[in-house]
């Protein structure tokens, strides 16, 4: 079910918990929201429609993706970048960002994955992650 976007800073920068197979519904209205706006996003976390679970979701080069308990667990290529955010009014804004990032997180079926991602997903992935961690642009 589409949800309503929060846009609260108080309330977005809360840190997320841990998601389980109960949060298995927060997910899929999760990514219904985002399919909603995805002509002005492309990844979206539980919070920002208003559950602090650990989820994101985001478009991964053309096919949706959905992470429970993301974490990055290396990085490399910092530099410079400009970001906007549904959640957010204003512009877009500076922020530091990694080129390669290696992420570890759990499926659905709360099987673990590792991956690297490089350029664009990893920049979605990082913007997700900061959600999760109470962190905003």
């Amino acid at each position: 079910m589409v949800k309503e976007v929060i846009h609260d800073p108080i309330f977005l920068s809360g840190k997320s918990e841990a998601a389980t197979k109960d949060d298995l519904q927060v997910a899929k209205d999760l990514l219904d929201t985002l399919v909603a706006n995805k002509d002005g996003c492309v990844g979206m976390a539980a919070n920002m429609i208003g559950v602090h679970k650990r989820i994101i979701v985001f478009d991964n080069e053309g096919a949706y993706m959905t992470m429970f308990n993301p974490e990055i667990i290396k990085k490399s290529g910092m530099y410079d970048a400009e970001e906007g955010c549904l959640s957010l009014v204003g512009g877009p804004r500076k922020c530091k960002r990694y080129q390669a990032i290696k992420v570890r997180w759990q499926t659905a079926e709360f099987q673990t994955r590792i991956k690297t991602f490089i350029g664009w997903p990893a920049q979605i992935i990082q913007h997700e992650i900061d959600h999760c961690n109470g962190i905003l642009i």
